[in-house]
């Protein structure tokens, strides 16, 4: 077992206290990015202490845990309560998680992105689980005039075997609040000052497969999403942004479109007023729309066709063609000081015996969540109360705490599941709009955007071009690596990744182009175009270099390990781990046996490893891929199931997104407006099969649900070249017209 300390610096991570209705409650006053739920449990408890952020036991024996961070479909609401579970030695089928609102006085970081909730919540999940399993123990040692050591647990019971002696958790819970006391107020026992932790072998809930625990409500439709919110007396609005990124509102005639059935109200709003404090997570809002306000989502969508508004073209407008110019003219235009510089890449590229340069480029995405963007907002003279799927809640409450000129306190954010986020949802402008919206018409309203609202307004995705270039020295060995990254609003480049320190001279740059086209994260930012990129071109190297793509990659591996250059503290990825997941997908996969047309890739991000080998067949220019092996290293699995459900969703994701998909522009306006011109991949074009295999290390857990999407786009476009003898460079694959063979 390890020894743990229940305080952290001068806080203590634990604090308990007594229950209104019988029972011990454990608090978090540290739990950065938590999001838990398990299974519906009937007969609960007549009360339950609502308080935020806390473990609780009920004189029943059940046990809840409020989730601080919301849930964004990578079914974490499972996976953190199965730690707690498993640390305190109770039945999985008597935890219970609830969705705590916002309340920044308690938890210190309610946000869901980076695939980090499992990676942040590790230790403290387990502390809490194991700090009340301790004091459970210590109650019964008291009643029962037993040493502590004596006595064991097993789902959710207590036991000393020498006496015979055994009570349930409720029992005990009880008995150790109210320490025989019925006369008084219960008293609190004393958290103790360090616990012990259980050792891998002991674990019995984590690392077993457990359904979601929102699955049966989810597939029988029972209100979960923010789209499902009704409130009595609610309105619905919709939005009307100017079409194309640079225009902005001039006026309006709504004569027509005011009159028509069930519509309350039509006004232009400013959203964000120019001494409102943005947070980063402002950064795709509009300032200015006009707002629609009816009885109905499809009475808003009619009265929307009818209303004609007018918009000022203040300053030239970008278009497809513009930023890829711009972005060409960046690539090339020398940068101030390098990202990175390892001995001199210059002079080993001149004296190189072999080199090769090549240059990649992606679009603008939009990340399409199956629910429409909403929000629920009812905001009075004295308080605003909001409802809905939202990635960031306390970086909206701050926001609105300035547009609304409101106190934090007098603002409640109340989080629902999400229908998808991948980045999107971490924007919370839709959540100011609802609120500003809600003030205007002195009533509660549910906004909703459609499909072609949340398509044209931005925050895709952003454009990058991304240029290589490498030398080789007579005995074929690598002596020098060049990348230079540039990308719209985001500079793409992670100098210190590989292959920076597995080859002596390494040279990394890169640059930003600013557009008005408005971009934000999207599914494993910038790992999303520069690993696809990277390791298409490690393959053109090894093969330049009469090398197998997996030796060659292992065999930088083996130097940045034993003989690595500069600083290994330096570099971002451990580059045993980085080989682990290489070795076990060729192992899986059958590497070098058969004539089939694979691809391989590797990639480290959010603190794990990925290796992946792809055989596809091409259908004319598009590719059908067969299978998908996956080999993954993200530490301890918590919930296996779940875990092959990620790996297999960012396979199908970046597959789909790097065949198919793009965002495109004319003078400042999306070309592309829902799924008729927007393309995704279809079910008949999935894999037919997808292999994942975890390394079993024992290290604490990582990140699990974007890193399989960075790689498998070099591993498609390597098997693609296997398969034509071409090789892929742009971003859809399939419309790519210039190839190089």
């Amino acid at each position: 077992m390890t020894l743990v300390k229940t305080k952290i610096g001068r806080r203590s991570f634990i604090r308990t206290s007594a229950l209104a209705g019988g029972g011990m409650m454990v608090g978090f006053s540290w739990l950065a990015s938590c999001k838990m739920t398990p299974e519906q449990v009937n007969n609960l408890p007549k009360e339950w202490f609502d308080i935020n952020g806390f473990l609780k036991i009920a004189d029943n024996g059940l046990v809840t845990i409020m989730s601080p961070n919301p849930e964004i479909g990578q079914n974490v609401k499972t996976a953190m309560p199965m730690i707690v579970a498993d640390e305190l030695d109770v039945d999985w089928k008597d935890v219970i998680v609830e969705q705590a609102p916002l309340n920044l006085d308690v938890f210190q970081r309610q946000l869901a992105g980076g695939s980090q909730s499992i990676r942040h919540g590790w230790e403290g999940l387990r502390m809490a689980g194991a700090t009340a399993r301790k004091m459970l123990k210590q109650a019964a040692a008291k009643a029962w005039e037993v040493p502590e050591a004596e006595i064991s647990t097993a789902m959710g019971r207590l036991e000393h075997k020498a006496s015979g002696k055994s009570a349930g958790y409720g029992e005990m819970a009880s008995a150790a609040v109210q320490e025989e006391k019925p006369d008084e107020a219960p008293e609190s026992i004393e958290a103790p000052e360090e616990v012990e932790l259980k050792s891998i072998d002991q674990f019995t809930i984590i690392g077993t497969d457990r359904k979601n625990v929102d699955g049966p409500n989810i597939i029988t439709g029972k209100p979960l999403f923010g789209i499902d919110i009704y409130e009595e007396g609610m309105l619905t609005a919709m939005i009307v942004h100017p079409p194309a990124f640079g225009l902005t509102y001039k006026s309006m005639n709504a004569d027509e479109a005011k009159g028509m059935p069930g519509i309350k109200d039509i006004f232009h709003v400013t959203v964000y007023p120019e001494d409102a404090e943005k947070q980063w997570s402002d950064g795709g809002g509009i300032p200015e729309l006009v707002a629609i306000v009816g009885e109905s989502t499809w009475q808003c969508m009619q009265a929307k066709k009818a209303l004609q508004v007018e918009w000022d073209t203040p300053e030239a407008l970008e278009s497809t063609k513009s930023y890829g110019d711009d972005l060409s003219k960046l690539l090339e235009a020398p940068v101030e000081k390098p990202a990175r510089a390892d001995g001199d890449f210059k002079k080993a590229f001149a004296g190189a015996s072999k080199t090769i340069e090549r240059t990649y480029t992606a679009p603008f995405l939009a990340h399409n969540t199956m629910e429409p963007m909403n929000f629920y907002a009812n905001v009075t003279a004295d308080k605003a109360v909001l409802k809905g799927p939202i990635q960031t809640p306390e970086f909206l409450e701050k926001t609105l705490a300035s547009v609304l000129k409101m106190p934090l306190e007098k603002i409640d954010i109340d989080m629902t599941r999400m229908g998808g986020g991948f980045g999107r949802r971490l924007y919370g402008h839709f959540g100011v709009e609802a609120a500003v919206i809600s003030q205007k018409v002195g009533a509660p309203i549910k906004l909703v955007y459609s499909r072609e609202d949340d398509m044209t307004q931005g925050t895709y995705r952003p454009a990058y071009k991304v240029n290589f270039k490498a030398g080789l020295d007579a005995n074929n060995q690598l002596i020098a690596w060049y990348v230079k990254g540039v990308g719209t609003n985001d500079d793409l480049i992670f100098e210190n990744r590989f292959p920076a320190g597995a080859v002596d001279n390494y040279l990394a740059e890169k640059n930003s182009l600013n557009t008005k086209i408005t971009t934000g994260a999207w599914r494993a930012p910038r790992s999303n175009f520069i690993a696809g990129a990277e390791q298409s071109f490690m393959d053109e190297v090894a093969e330049l270099a009469g090398k197998d793509p997996i030796e060659f990659r292992l065999e930088l591996f083996e130097r940045a390990t034993s003989n690595p250059v500069g600083d290994p503290e330096k570099n971002d990825y451990d580059p045993q781990r980085y080989a682990g997941v290489l070795k076990l997908v060729k192992e899986k996969s059958n590497w070098g046996n058969g004539d089939k047309a694979r691809g391989v890739s590797a990639y480290y991000c959010h603190n794990s490893y990925v290796a992946q080998v792809l055989d596809l067949n091409m259908n004319g220019n598009q590719p059908q891929v067969d299978e998908v092996w996956c080999a993954v290293d993200c530490g301890i699995v918590i919930n296996p199931i779940s875990a092959k459900n990620q790996i297999e969703g960012g396979i199908i994701d970046g597959i789909g997104h790097a065949t198919f998909s793009q965002m495109t522009f004319e003078n400042g306006a999306p070309q592309q407006q829902n799924f008729n011109d927007y393309r995704l991949i279809r079910h008949s074009e999935a894999p037919k099969a997808i292999h994942s295999y975890f390394i079993d290390n024992g290290i604490d857990p990582t990140g699990l649900g974007e890193p399989s999407l960075p790689p498998i786009v070099a591993a498609l476009a390597n098997a693609m070249y296997k398969a034509t003898g071409k090789r892929v460079y742009n971003q859809p694959y399939i419309l790519e017209k210039e190839v190089v063979g």
